[in-house]
């Protein structure tokens, strides 16, 4: 049986150049809507939950179409407010071999989501209809009144009961000079809160200062990671590994951290199409699987899985049904669905 859950979180307007071309040389843009809410939410509604996203859009025609966005991909607007005149942006340049892909955002901190006034929620109200809320580390990095929202509606979840999930995703550029030392007290309150968290061995080493002795990634994972569940009373941490191949495929690992085990996915190496909000496609798995009832073994191929087919398709948000996650977990894709 699916279960309720929402996410805190900003739709974004995607303006993308066209192909692996550069904004100085293209002469149009496609734009859709995401943002790490929108990608999970709409990922968890696919697989049989009931989706919802607390936010506040525009009341202008760009805010009518973020919200005609929403239906489309099965999310429900009940926690919905509108006001304010502006959508947050990004610029999307499509990188290629050596040259990575590149994001610039524009009007952001100005967005309705990002200006929202103190009362703009019924936090309360909401934390009453829902079994769990999941919470983002961009969200975390926008501004003081935006942290104020999140914090209050987490405590409000743990106060009935809920679940709250957070994704640590933490971004240099969003939190500016002497990041990290701006973030760790948030990020502390945050994951003194969560039930879940998405998470690596960085988050832990250079937000959270923990000391470490190990030297590879996998030797730094399982030294942090327990000490950071341990300290913050967090049940199940998730992450992935990723590496770049010479061929341009991608490699990646997940892993998932629960009752004091470490259960890990096969590498898997494919070609990407369109890498954006795969991180938010394998977080969706973890906590697909953590609500059902998985087996922690099964519940990270799964979430892997889900992340390689988010890489194959175009846009941030994951478009692959559970048939589809099981069907590439157990066999080669290649040879045409009939």
């Amino acid at each position: 049986m699916g279960k309720r859950i929402a996410a805190f979180g900003e739709v974004m307007m995607r303006l993308q150049a066209p192909g692996y071309d550069l904004l100085a040389q293209a002469s149009t843009l496609g734009y859709s809507f995401s943002g790490t809410g929108v990608n999970v939410i709409s990922a968890l509604a696919r697989f049989g939950h009931d989706g919802y996203l607390v936010t506040r859009l525009p009341d202008n025609p760009l805010g009518d179409a973020a919200a005609a966005n929403l239906r489309k991909l099965g999310i429900a607007q009940s926690f919905v407010t509108r006001g304010g005149s502006y959508i947050g942006m990004y610029f999307l340049e499509n990188g290629f071999g050596a040259r990575p892909s590149r994001v610039t955002y524009t009007n952001r901190l100005e967005s309705s989501f990002n200006t929202a006034p103190e009362d703009a929620y019924d936090f309360a109200g909401i934390a009453e209809q829902l079994d769990v809320a999941h919470f983002c580390g961009i969200t975390l990095a926008m501004n003081e009144e935006v942290r104020s929202h999140m914090l209050r509606f987490a405590e409000a979840m743990k106060a009935r009961g809920g679940l709250v999930a957070f994704d640590c995703n933490y971004r240099p550029s969003l939190w500016g000079e002497d990041g990290y030392r701006k973030a760790k007290p948030f990020y502390e309150k945050m994951l003194g809160l969560a039930d879940i968290v998405l998470m690596n061995e960085k988050d832990a080493m250079y937000v959270l200062e923990l000391p470490v002795t190990g030297t590879t990634r996998e030797e730094q994972l399982e030294e942090l990671v327990p000490q950071v569940a341990s300290r913050y009373g967090i049940s199940a941490a998730a992450g992935t590994h990723r590496s770049v191949n010479g061929d341009n495929t991608h490699s990646l690992r997940g892993y998932l951290y629960k009752d004091g085990r470490f259960n890990y996915s096969d590498t898997l190496i494919f070609a990407v199409y369109d890498r954006i909000g795969a991180g938010d496609a394998y977080a969706s798995g973890i906590l697909h699987g953590e609500l059902s009832g998985f087996a922690p073994d099964y519940t990270v191929r799964y979430a892997a899985a889900a992340a390689m087919l988010a890489h194959t398709t175009a846009g941030d948000t994951p478009m692959a049904s559970e048939r589809e996650i099981v069907r590439a977990m157990t066999q080669a894709a290649g040879d045409v669905e009939r």
